[in-house]
């Protein structure tokens, strides 16, 4: 409840014009305060101590992040396919930031 509370307090939904922030920036304030809300809470330490350096990272990185899914937006994206896009093309489309992709990725 708190991320999401967050995420809409925030209003961090998805806008319609290239250069706001679209499906990609939106999911990452939504990883961004999960992870926050899994690092702050107290009922399994374990969970906090684990989600701490993450939501510290996805924090720190969040303008280079920003930055990247920006630079992604605006051009047609060849996804191998309409009906049965190609998994390669779909996730490079859809998961731009090398900077996020790394945090996620160390998960």
């Amino acid at each position: 409840d708190t991320a999401t509370g967050r995420y809409l307090e925030n209003d961090r939904l998805p806008l319609r014009k290239v250069h706001e922030i679209d499906n990609r920036g939106s999911t990452f304030y939504l990883t961004l305060y999960w992870a926050q809300a899994l690092a702050e809470q107290d009922a399994d330490l374990e969970l906090a101590r684990r989600f701490g350096p993450v939501a510290a990272a996805l924090a720190e990185n969040e303008g280079k992040i920003l930055l990247e899914l920006d630079q992604a937006q605006g051009d047609a994206q060849d996804l191998g396919g309409y009906y049965k896009p190609d998994a390669a093309r779909v996730t490079a489309a859809m998961c731009p930031s090398e900077t996020l992709n790394r945090i996620i990725d160390a998960v």
